[in-house]
């Protein structure tokens, strides 16, 4: 069933917009178009008001980047985050988060934005002109599939998440576990740990110590003062040993 917002227009069935996107690569301004980035692929897009808020920074760009792997196994080429904002504030954003496998695009001038029907005056949080929260599925340059966030109040997130696009891409696809490790600094069974869990393709959240998290908040989690410690879906696994004879099992 089509998920519609009786407020905005849905644009299955129709061409994205044509827009030259500026961004600043390698301290260089380099134009990007429409066609660069749609034309003869299958891409994910979501929308968000703005780099840096709370929802988008927690929530919406980590997850995304979390099952990237998982929508190119089930035909998705690229994965665009779009926002009404300038190419260093999302640079800026990009270095600051879990991004790596999503390409961050600034509609800066919210021409995108504004030929999807999506772009929303904001001026009453002082943001101006943003998007508002979406998702779809190009092929090719053409919507395959939208999840526009019901008109309420505030900043509603219930069907442009990532889990929602993969059910309609993938239904029923395994979504990877959630995997989490305690490192520190020149630790080799840390190094070790990484290696393990890249090399199976574990995509992972590395918490520093004496940088994001503290031995004090180690111990209150694993009941542990050694490092590393790695938690997968939920469960304590232990350190690199553990970690081993777990992945080979």
């Amino acid at each position: 069933m089509t998920q519609t917002n009786p407020n905005f227009e849905n644009k299955e069935g129709q061409k994205v917009p044509s827009v030259t996107f500026r961004t600043r690569q390698n301290d260089e301004w380099v134009n990007v178009t429409s066609d660069e980035l749609f034309a003869g692929k299958t891409v994910v897009v979501f929308s968000l008001p703005g780099a840096f808020t709370p929802t988008c920074s927690s929530t919406h760009l980590p997850r995304y980047n979390e099952l990237a792997a998982t929508f190119k196994a089930n035909g998705v080429d690229d994965i665009v985050c779009m926002s009404v904002n300038d190419t260093f504030v999302m640079n800026a954003w990009a270095a600051d988060q879990e991004s790596d496998n999503v390409t961050l695009i600034p509609d800066g001038n919210g021409e995108f934005t504004d030929g999807m029907g999506l772009l929303v005056d904001k001026k009453d949080l002082g943001f101006g002109k943003r998007s508002w929260r979406y998702s779809m599925l190009v092929k090719d340059g053409v919507v395959d599939k939208m999840f526009i966030e019901p008109d309420l109040p505030g900043d509603p997130f219930e069907v442009s998440d990532a889990d929602t696009m993969l059910d309609y891409v993938a239904p029923g696809a395994s979504k990877p576990s959630a995997v989490s490790l305690f490192t520190k600094p020149g630790c080799p069974f840390c190094v070790k740990a990484k290696a393990l869990l890249t090399d199976k393709g574990y995509s992972f959240e590395e918490i520093v110590l004496g940088t994001s998290a503290s031995l004090t908040s180690l111990k209150a989690i694993s009941g542990r003062d050694t490092v590393p410690q790695v938690f997968i879906g939920g469960k304590h696994i232990g350190g690199s040993v553990e970690l081993e004879a777990h992945l080979s099992a």
